[in-house]
């Protein structure tokens, strides 16, 4: 006898499982469904098996091939254009059908007695007999009413609430004869439950409903998918298990190795050549594939794991599906319900919230929280923002897609016809992402000022000149070439506030953008004098006479990221000499070794030419490392300590602004020319706005940073201050090197060690409750403060990823070192023992 196998469906609701994979194929106790229904027919003596399918048909050709080795003879019929529907499809096979034959459905599990329902269609001499069951809640399902004689009298297609009638459901499995389809036309798409049977119904043709007793379960989403698989461990469905049970409840594939330390406890399926590490626990309920590694210390409670995937260290999978291929790192979790696409991989400790489901070949980020579906895009991340904007791999996490979508998302956030500053340095992937970024604020109705390729303190200067609510800048990160950075800037050329990047973030990953109208779509203008802005603050807020009889010479390296030609001009001006080194722009990324050679160069060319200093500059004319008159280099804390000399000595009595980390040579410095030194989180925008915010700020910054001098603009200036530093050097009367001399000298240690995102907050705790108040400081991760000596050491959380950065601080070095050895093992010791505890909680 012939059955017909309907496998053509997508399994929309199945998504994303079925992205990459037809609904039939999806496996069921580590086999498809398909197979399990095609032994369902060997069982009850059906030899021909036809499938028709639509969606990725060689998917489930290349797996039965011919049939033979499932006990069947496997023909295919492929519908190349269009789905015919569930009757157009077997119509469209009518020539192969020419005696009784079954239909089934290629997304149901069931071990209905198939033999026992021919049976009574030939008993009964019925045209179509349909199989049904009685169901709880039959909203999903075709309802069917019969008479006493099992005749067919009425149903009704997926019912409404108020028309349920019956809890008998129509099950998606037919007997038929051959006749039946001669009611259906030719190449069109019709329907069983929706044309055929309404039609043989109403033409009084023999229909009778053969109500069937055990398991039946239509696979249709997700939640379907996880019971099926569960009720086929407790034995409520008889299916076949395709491995050896090796105890009671516990059925094991070949050549898998389980350790003797990890904990089984059944109902559990391990796969083929699977690998489970010592400590890890599966609990009752837990189904993994073949070729699957479970790493040591995981902790898995009823997920549904398929062929290939790897799970690793301390993960903790609950009630979830992993999909083939899947990677899932060191301490993530996976909560009830959520689905990880295949060929995913989701990053250490990071973790994906209850029902969230993953689209294939995703990647979530190490510490990220992923609260909604990740479907378009690659990357999920913890959030966009990072501590100074959108940092990501140049097109690969910044990619035009993404950058359009940013665009939307922050105009989203603004008023329509609200205008916006876009900027960006040379480089060529700088513009490309620019043109996305423009494009999508355009999208929602905003206008934007293209300022094309210009140094960002330019950026900063002349955006409180324009008549804009904010602006955008793209370059390259200034600490990894393979990176773009986007700083979002206020109406005063600051960065944004946390609070507008959260509502940019909200637009962003909820989805919620605007979409303008076609007359309402944004306008693009190009802004002129933004370079004469720029240049009158410049010799507005410089000593132009000192420059004038200054007669400096200084050497720059623009190590070929900008084109250097706006500062030589400036200084040429006021008749310095400015030699360039490195000007030209080159696409090719420079590495840091590559950079520090050209430190080297540039201090043997200044010892050469005998000029006053070289500076090198960098990060799109943000920041720069010195070069003194003999050569030698005056980087980070020196460099610091150097501009807050150099600064206060020719501004006493004022104030200076210093990220915490800063070493307390800037309050030795400030002491002598009774200044004030405040202190700000560890990221530039604090520094920025405490700078504003403070009254007599002449200073702030860092030499890791940049510097700011706020008259002249509030963000970092690497032009303003080479110019500065010719004034007072002038001025003063001084070279760098004398002023070198009469330095502070203080110890100021740094080590980094790494804490998950999830310790270090009781970190944070720990330190706080184990220490005197009075030797706190909160200002940024937790200061612990000697008063005597400016010994501190400081616990800094880093901003983006799981490390934790201590510095220690001091005048005696025997201290500093002592003291740093202590808290990086005390640290080390804390992070090891909250592990411990966490895995001994699951």
């Amino acid at each position: 006898m012939r059955a017909v196998l309907m496998a053509g469906g997508s399994g929309t609701r199945l998504r994303p499982l079925t992205c990459d994979l037809p609904k039939p194929m999806v496996p069921i106790l580590n086999r498809p469904i398909a197979e399990h229904i095609i032994n369902l027919l060997r069982r009850h003596h059906f030899q021909e098996v036809i499938a028709t399918l639509h969606y990725l048909p060689d998917i489930m050709r290349e797996y039965f091939h011919n049939g033979s080795d499932f006990g069947v003879q496997m023909t295919y019929s492929v519908e190349e254009d269009q789905p015919l529907g569930t009757a157009g499809c077997v119509k469209n096979i009518a020539e192969l059908l020419d005696s009784t034959f079954l239909v089934i459905s290629g997304d149901s599990i069931t071990d209905f007695d198939l033999s026992a329902a021919v049976k009574f269609h030939t008993s009964q001499k019925s045209k179509a007999t349909l199989i049904l069951t009685r169901v709880p809640n039959p909203l999903d399902f075709g309802v069917v009413i019969t008479d006493e004689n099992q005749r067919i009298k009425r149903f009704l297609e997926k019912p409404s609430t108020s028309e349920i009638f019956s809890d008998t459901v129509n099950t998606g499995i037919y007997v038929l004869e051959p006749e039946v389809l001669e009611y259906l036309p030719p190449n069109q798409e019709c329907d069983f439950s929706n044309d055929l049977f309404p039609l043989l119904l109403d033409k009084g043709v023999p229909m009778y409903g053969f109500i069937a007793d055990g398991y039946w379960c239509d696979v249709g989403h997700l939640e379907a998918y996880r019971e099926s698989q569960y009720d086929a461990l407790r034995g409520k469905v008889k299916l076949d298990f395709p491995y050896e049970e090796r105890s009671p409840g516990v059925w094991v594939g070949e050549n898998t190795y389980i350790d003797d330390y990890a904990r089984i406890e059944a109902p559990v399926i391990i796969g083929n050549n699977c690998r489970i590490g010592p400590r890890s626990q599966l609990e009752a309920g837990t189904i993994l594939g073949d070729n699957v590694t479970v790493g040591s210390d995981a902790n898995l409670k009823r997920p549904i794991v398929w062929n290939g995937a790897i799970i690793g260290e301390d993960v903790h999978l609950r009630a979830c599906v992993i999909a083939r291929g899947a990677r899932v790192d060191r301490r993530a979790h996976v909560l009830e319900g959520a689905v990880v696409g295949s060929l995913s991989t989701v990053g250490e400790e990071s973790l994906i919230s209850p029902n969230v489901r993953v689209w294939p070949s995703k990647k979530i980020e190490s510490g990220a929280t992923l609260n909604i579906n990740l479907i378009w895009g690659n990357t999920a991340r913890r959030n966009l923002f990072g501590q100074r904007g959108v940092l990501g791999l140049a097109n690969i996490d910044i990619t035009p897609e993404f950058a359009v979508k940013l665009g939307a998302a922050y105009g989203s956030t603004l008023k329509q016809v609200a205008t916006v500053a876009v900027s960006r340095d040379q480089r060529r992937i700088s513009r490309m992402v620019t043109r996305s970024l423009i494009s999508g604020l355009m999208s929602v109705g905003v206008n934007v000022l293209n300022l094309e390729d210009t140094a960002i303190p330019v950026v900063r200067t002349v955006i409180r000149n324009l008549t804009v609510v904010g602006g955008i800048h793209v370059r390259l990160s200034p600490d990894r070439s393979d990176q773009i950075l986007i700083e979002f800037l206020d109406n005063k050329g600051i960065n944004i506030t946390k609070a507008k990047e959260k509502k940019i973030e909200g637009a962003y990953f909820k989805e919620d953008l605007r979409r303008a109208g076609v007359a309402e779509i944004g306008n693009m203008t190009y802004p002129s004098e933004v370079i004469d802005t720029y240049r009158t603050a410049f010799e507005r807020h410089l000593n132009i006479e000192s420059l004038r009889h200054s007669n400096a010479k200084v050497v720059i390296d623009y190590v070929y990221a900008v084109s250097g030609a706006l500062l030589p001009r400036l200084l040429a001006k006021f008749g310095c000499d400015a030699v360039v080194l490195n000007a030209s722009l080159n696409q090719i990324a420079i590495s840091p070794s590559d950079r520090e050679n050209l430190l080297d160069q540039l201090g043997r060319v200044v010892e050469a030419l005998r000029a006053n200093f070289g500076v090198q500059v960098y990060a799109n004319g943000e920041q720069f490392i010195l070069v003194d008159e003999s050569g030698s280099l005056i980087r980070g804390e020196e460099l610091t300590a150097l501009m807050v000399t150099m600064v206060l000595t020719a501004h006493p009595r004022s104030t200076v602004v210093v990220p915490v980390q800063a070493s307390s040579a800037v309050e030795q410095i400030a002491r002598r020319h009774d200044g004030i030194v405040i202190r700000t989180k560890a990221n530039p925008t604090a520094l920025m706005e405490a700078c504003q915010a403070h009254p007599n700020v002449v200073l702030g910054g860092s030499g890791d940073m940049g510097f700011i001098f706020p008259q002249m603009h509030p963000g970092f200036d690497a032009m303003f201050s080479i110019a500065k530093m010719i004034e007072i050097l002038t001025t003063q009367e001084r070279s760098l090197g004398q002023i070198r001399t009469d330095l502070p000298h203080v110890i100021h240690r740094r080590y980094t060690v790494r804490c998950p995102w999830s310790v270090k907050g009781a970190l944070m705790r720990h330190l706080v409750e184990t220490h005197a108040p009075e030797n706190l400081e909160l200002i940024d991760g937790v200061k612990l403060i000697n008063y005597q000596d400016d010994n501190w050491i400081l616990i800094l959380p880093d901003a983006g990823e799981p490390l934790i950065h201590i510095y220690a601080n001091s005048d005696d070095q025997d201290w500093a070192d002592t003291t740093l050895r202590e808290y990086r093992n005390m640290v080390q010791d804390f992070v090891n023992q909250v592990q411990g505890m966490n895995r001994e909680d699951y």
